[in-house]
C-alpha cells in the first residue's frame, strides 16, 4: 500500500444501541458492509449501524491523527452531536 492512496476516518453509529464506532479505511463501502454483515467482532453485538462521518484524507498518518482524536474524550463528544 503506498502512501499516496485515499484514507478515510467514519464513525458508524449503532441503531439499537447507544453505541459509535470510529475507525480507519481505504474502501468506506466495503468496510461499513463489513460492519454491518456482523464480519467485524468489536462491532458485531452493536448491530445494525448508519454511517455518521465520512472524511478523506491523503494518506495514512493524516487519517490516525483523525482518528485518535475522534476516539478521545473530546471526539466522542462531538461524535455524539451528529447522530
Amino acid at each position: 500500500m503506498s502512501e499516496s492512496e485515499v484514507f478515510f476516518v467514519y464513525a458508524i453509529k449503532s441503531l439499537n444501541r447507544n453505541y459509535i464506532y470510529v475507525g480507519l479505511t481505504d474502501n468506506i463501502e466495503r468496510r461499513v458492509n463489513q460492519h454491518n454483515n456482523g464480519r467485524s467482532k468489536t462491532t458485531k453485538p452493536y448491530l445494525p449501524f448508519k454511517l455518521i462521518l465520512k472524511e478523506q484524507y491523503p494518506n495514512r498518518s493524516a487519517a490516525r491523527v483523525r482518528e485518535k482524536y475522534l476516539k478521545s474524550g473530546i471526539g466522542k463528544e462531538y461524535l455524539k452531536t451528529l447522530s
